[in-house]
């Protein structure tokens, strides 16, 4: 069953502008599928970069490449080619000859200078993330929705994320056991091989470590030292997970050096689901700290970046979007009806037109705070109130 991404008119745009348009996201996030798709009724041909003879061909000699499996094809669709010596010139070739190539990466690797420096105008680059809140919905056949049928499928999207293979299954041991086979697929082939790390004992208990504290303000030194590895170890391993769309660092926003804390970041997971069986933590409500992190996820899946804001007096809010000058607060509560006092001090300080406090099951309303308008709303219609900013 093919469900439609949301990345596709996009995707339909770009493909006319540029010789190679690259999908990157997450191992098992669909790019393939996605590809398989699009590539429909043209004469293509796939190699994946997993199979040697295909690899070494393309590392010794691109031109042999070339003749032995793009001649005679309008379109090529060549995945996970990070793993390939050189491939940005070799690409750069390619695209030179007037080859349409799609590619697919699991790594940002391939968005490296490495790479990127000899596609500079021949290529762009789109993400594809596990399923959003909406592509999960379509998958679940809902067109209609009450308020307790839209909790259940985000209580359930929360728990066990939206990897596609996880998402079709019905079977709650079925979906623990995908998830649990795709992370230690992502741990030990792409992760451990990519960034040659070898103490994979200490990589899981770096993964297990910052699972158990999403949200929390990242500190090197104190990883360092509750996990015995040394700083630059510490600073390794964080590199890579955000490599592999594993997590991410969400920096802070501030324009007051005085009255705004820290530079430091604080850590998300980009699925939930394979945070969750990490810990081993499924069948429970979900806490706070868990749906914080969901809309982050979610945040992210529309192509934002999050900030996030705090004073040295302690007011705090989760999430900061920008676009240009325009600013949006997003504050995250299991249920309200009311904004707190940290939000009154950023819609204060920084007056924005627009606040979002997004809950998991309290009601839709809206309130002005300092002519501010804040809007309480699920994280479905979250996705409608910034669809214009």
């Amino acid at each position: 069953m093919y469900i439609e991404r949301e990345i596709i008119k996009k995707f339909k745009k770009v493909i006319k502008a540029y010789p190679v348009v690259a999908i990157v996201g997450p191992r098992q996030a669909g790019k393939t599928t996605f590809l398989k798709e699009c590539s429909k009724g043209l004469n293509s041909s796939y190699l994946v970069f997993d199979d040697p003879d295909i690899r070494d061909i393309f590392e010794e000699d691109i031109k042999k490449f070339e003749n032995q499996y793009l001649e005679g094809h309008e379109l090529s669709v060549l995945d996970e080619v990070q793993y390939c010596r050189d491939s940005g010139r070799k690409l750069k070739y390619l695209a030179d000859k007037g080859r349409k190539l799609w590619i697919t990466s699991s790594s940002e690797i391939i968005l490296s200078k490495e790479v990127l420096s000899y596609l500079v105008g021949r290529v762009s680059i789109l993400k594809l993330y596990p399923f959003s809140i909406t592509e999960y919905l379509s998958l679940k056949g809902q067109k209609e929705l009450t308020a307790q049928i839209l909790t259940r499928h985000v209580e359930e999207h929360i728990q066990y994320g939206g990897y596609p293979k996880v998402a079709i299954t019905e079977d709650i041991e079925l979906k623990k056991i995908i998830l649990k086979d795709l992370y230690d697929t992502m741990v030990l082939k792409d992760i451990a091989r990519t960034f040659s790390i070898d103490d994979i004992r200490s990589l899981e208990d770096f993964v297990k470590y910052l699972a158990l504290n999403i949200g929390c303000l990242l500190s090197y030194d104190t990883i360092s030292n509750d996990l015995k590895l040394s700083f630059q170890t510490v600073k390794k391993y964080m590199d890579a997970m955000e490599k592999s769309y594993l997590m991410v660092k969400v920096p802070p926003y501030y324009t007051n050096k005085t009255k705004e804390i820290t530079k430091q970041p604080r850590v998300y997971f980009l699925d939930t689901g394979l945070r969750n069986v990490i810990i081993k933590q499924f069948n429970v409500e979900p806490d706070g700290k868990l749906f914080e992190n969901y809309v982050f996820s979610e945040l992210t899946k529309l192509g934002f970046t999050p900030k996030y804001w705090r004073t040295k007096s302690k007011a705090e809010v989760d999430f900061i979007i920008q676009d240009g000058k325009d600013i949006i607060p997003i504050e995250t509560k299991l249920n309200a009806d009311k904004a707190e006092k940290s939000m009154q001090s950023f819609i204060e300080a920084y007056k924005p037109k627009k606040a979002l406090i997004v809950t998991l099951k309290g009601k839709m309303s809206k309130m002005k705070v300092n002519k501010c308008d804040v809007h309480f709303t699920n994280v479905l219609n979250m996705r409608n109130l910034l669809s214009e900013f």
